[in-house]
């Protein structure tokens, strides 16, 4: 349940991460109100997915989630330049979560 609870913080980070880029610099509720809500849940799940698994391992696959499901939505949904060494870095980035998955108990 713990890995579940992690990637639903990952996910969650996204969508705030997101919401943020959409509110403006805060200054658009609808937005603003959703990265807060976000955020928390976020927090929450990742707490949860900590009750069992290792600080090192949840800390890092949660912003590693969030770092490569910003990349990809800034790409889909935001029209951000894609390019190699980005795609690179979002692989390597990935290639790591994988292997924190594989070297961690639960």
């Amino acid at each position: 349940m713990a890995w579940i609870y992690l990637v639903a913080a990952g996910v969650l980070e996204v969508v705030w991460a997101f919401a943020m880029k959409q509110s403006d610099g805060f200054t658009r509720l609808g937005p603003a109100a959703i990265t807060a809500v976000a955020m928390a849940a976020s927090v929450g799940f990742l707490a949860l997915a900590m009750r069992t698994l290792p600080l090192g391992t949840a800390y890092t696959i949660w912003t590693g989630i969030g770092a490569v499901g910003a990349f990809l939505v800034g790409i889909t949904l935001l029209g951000e330049e894609v390019g190699a060494a980005r795609m690179l870095a979002a692989g390597l980035i990935g290639s790591g979560l994988v292997l924190m998955k594989l070297s961690s108990p639960g």
